[in-house]
């Protein structure tokens, strides 16, 4: 599938921005923008094994297509939502816990770059990764 493989992020537009918007304070910000996060999709049909690796934490996921799940941030963010394809974009929308606010999160593949974006609460932002 097209998202099978690691990716290393290369670089972040407006992210420190979003996650100040996110709640996430200015140590943990700085931090984050610098996380070194190595992201790998393995995707069979419509289910998906992501590893995350960063500086911070390692975290193992896997979730279904349509099918709801509980997710924590690296801060501690506590969310609920699902994964869907739209086209050729993996499209996440999550609800944070503590608030209900709605987090969406995109990931596309454009030329030989994996595109992650986000919205929430009318701030754009995005992380665009490199094979790694």
């Amino acid at each position: 599938m097209t998202f099978n493989r690691t990716w290393k992020v290369d670089r972040n537009e407006n992210y420190e921005k979003f996650m100040e918007e996110m709640g996430i304070n200015m140590v943990k910000r700085k931090l984050a923008s610098h996380d070194n996060l190595k992201i790998t999709l393995e995707q069979t049909g419509d289910k998906f094994h992501v590893k995350e690796v960063s500086t911070f934490r390692t975290l193992e996921i896997d979730f279904t297509l349509g099918v709801p799940f509980d997710y924590s941030l690296a801060d501690g963010t506590e969310l609920t939502g699902s994964w869907v394809m739209e086209g050729d974009t993996l499209k996440g929308t999550f609800t944070r816990k503590d608030n209900g606010k709605v987090l969406i999160t995109t990931r596309k593949i454009i030329g030989d770059e994996l595109v992650q974006s986000y919205s929430y609460e009318g701030v754009e932002a995005k992380r665009i990764f490199k094979r790694s």
